[in-house]
């Protein structure tokens, strides 16, 4: 075994690892208790306001009992808490935060290797970003997701049902007594969203990468297997410390490859192309929006938005496991923090074949996400083509656009707004630097007006991100942004605007001589964060395709120790 990094602060008979030792002794721990033994940091993403980690508590008592099994010596470290419900103006603005909170006390503290506990939104890409800089031994805990809703007899899923229901309540066909109803019924248990939102998607992914335990990603959160699993957490990252195997000993461009496909078949969050660019380039592994971009990865995954059910049906169904062995022929079999993946799959079985499909019987044969390009978006923009209405797959129309989402929000239940089904919605200054933050914006509303005459979908475009549990024909992460000058920021209402999934191609119907004319004219609007953390942010940030981290984080880390004298 590699001599203990936590030795440096305790082994020497010398005035400072006296001061640690008797620090320690101080809470009441014996020596013989810590020194010698792989100290294990667990990075708790947990506080009264995330109510997607209220079980976290518990669960680190959990990793203690298997870390205490192993031989191993756990302390708890809490760590900024990035909870998707409550936090404004958005918690992706608090993403590289927290990865550097959690880098910077990996480092700074005498830790030999971490678990990392995640579910919502932002913390698992959040917390891997961070443990993947500093390179030292981590497994992740995924947080599991939430049970189903239940709404009158009627399986509800967070996020997803809330914008259906919202938009039947804005025509006048759902009361305020049934609103209050599912208000108290779609969200039941601790954990993370039950579809197949950001939260489910990114704890997906985590396993797809070999970064957790094989299976744990959709285990809900109430399950006692989940309470199991984080015990197996405690025990298996005592084991990668005596054998020192680190991210970066796991992650090569193979596990990203795997992480894409299984993004495709299960019509995973648009957010995860982000978070896995992000996360590809602490690794110094080169991502672009091009290898997201598969032709023959169907949908598989029958779970809300892009279908019918939720992550507990998933779970009950073979979960993750089974849905690897059916993509088997398409994965590498890569490394994981505990074995090879086609071992750990071998014996997985599909118990519901409408919850997980096969190749030879998907759910769509179409890709669920799609790269676009063309004048609008130099840079690319993303379209999650599986929960739209195939109608907008290729569309003509007259745009209809807001220069800020305040108003927007202002105007658009208007009963003379002037649009109808086959405008197209721009929001301008919605993205990383404009909003700033990159807010869950993108699914703009539908207008009153059209949704009173049935209209349930139309063709949205923004720079904007999309909530994982949203639908609908919405364009997202238009990349170089407005803010910047990107060609959006000169599109006009009355322009039309041309999709055409089919050929990837995103346009505004104008000439390069216009373009460049309005480009002269334009002047990006005021923006003052002179101080304080949005200051750093808006200084460093990066563009949605190359990841929204800051641009002097993705360097590797792991030499830097800190120097003790």
């Amino acid at each position: 075994m590699k001599k203990l990094r936590s030795l440096k602060w305790f082994e020497k008979d010398d005035l400072r690892s006296f001061g640690h030792r008797s620090r320690v002794n101080q809470m009441g721990y014996a020596p013989e208790e810590y020194i010698g033994k792989p100290i294990v940091a667990i990075i708790n993403t947990w506080n009264d306001f995330n109510t997607c980690h209220t079980h976290f508590k518990e669960r680190v008592e959990d990793i203690k009992r298997g870390v205490l099994q192993a031989g191993g010596f756990p302390m708890e470290i809490p760590c900024m808490s990035v909870g998707e419900q409550l936090i404004k103006p958005t918690s992706m603005i608090f993403r590289n935060f927290l990865a550097m909170e959690v880098e910077e006390m990996l480092r700074a503290f005498p830790i030999d290797g971490a678990v990392l506990m995640g579910g919502c939104d932002k913390t698992t890409p959040a917390v891997l970003m961070g443990a993947i800089s500093f390179n030292i031994p981590i497994i992740y805990m995924p947080g599991g997701a939430m049970l189903r809703g239940n709404f009158e007899g009627e399986t509800l899923g967070s996020g997803t049902d809330v914008w259906k229901y919202w938009d039947l309540r804005q025509a006048n066909c759902f009361g305020d007594c049934e609103w209050r109803k599912l208000e108290m019924g779609i969200a039941r248990s601790a954990g993370t969203c039950m579809t197949m939102g950001t939260a489910a998607t990114m704890m997906t992914m985590a396993e797809a990468l070999g970064l957790c335990l094989s299976g744990a990603s959709s285990i809900p959160a109430v399950d006692s297997n989940h309470r199991r699993m984080a015990r197996e957490c405690g025990v298996e990252i005592v084991r990668l410390i005596k054998e020192d195997i680190k991210p970066l000993d796991i992650l090569n461009r193979a596990c990203f490859e795997n992480a894409i496909v299984t993004l495709h078949a299960i019509g995973g969050s648009t957010n995860a192309i982000i978070h896995l660019t992000a996360l590809s380039r602490r690794a110094k592994i080169e991502l672009t929006l091009q290898d997201f971009e598969i032709q023959d990865i169907p949908l598989l995954l029958n779970l809300k938005p892009s279908g019918k059910y939720v992550m507990e049906d998933f779970y009950y169904a073979g979960g993750i496991r089974a849905l690897q062995n059916a993509l088997k022929t398409k994965l590498h079999n890569i490394k994981t923090v505990r074995g090879y993946l086609y071992d750990n799959i071998q014996d997985a079985k599909i118990f519901n074949d409408q919850v997980i499909k096969t190749l030879d019987n998907p759910l769509s044969n179409e890709p669920s996400l799609v790269v676009l390009r063309g004048n609008l978006c130099l840079n690319g923009a993303i379209l999650k083509q599986s929960a739209c209405e195939k109608k907008l797959l290729k569309h003509r129309g007259r745009a209809l656009v807001y220069d800020d989402i305040q108003d927007l929000k202002e105007d658009i239940d208007r009963d003379d707004l002037d649009v109808d089904a086959d405008t197209v919605l721009v929001l301008k200054n919605a993205g990383p630097l404009g909003a700033p933050g990159m807010p869950e914006w993108g699914q703009l509303p539908i207008p009153k007006k059209l949704l009173k005459k049935g209209v349930k979908d139309m063709l949205r475009i923004s720079d904007a991100r999309m909530s994982g549990t949203s639908y609908g024909a919405c364009v997202l992460h238009v990349s170089p942004e407005s803010y910047i000058g990107g060609n959006l920021a000169l599109v006009q209402t009355g322009d039309i605007i041309h999709l055409d999934v089919e050929k990837r191609l995103l346009e505004v119907c104008l000439s390069d001589e216009e373009l460049e004319k309005r480009r002269r004219a334009y002047k990006p609007p005021k923006r003052d964060y002179t101080s304080g953390y949005l200051s750093l942010y808006t200084k460093h940030v990066t563009q949605a395709n190359e990841g929204c981290d800051f641009d002097f984080l993705s360097e590797n880390r792991s030499y830097l120790e800190p120097r003790i004298f």
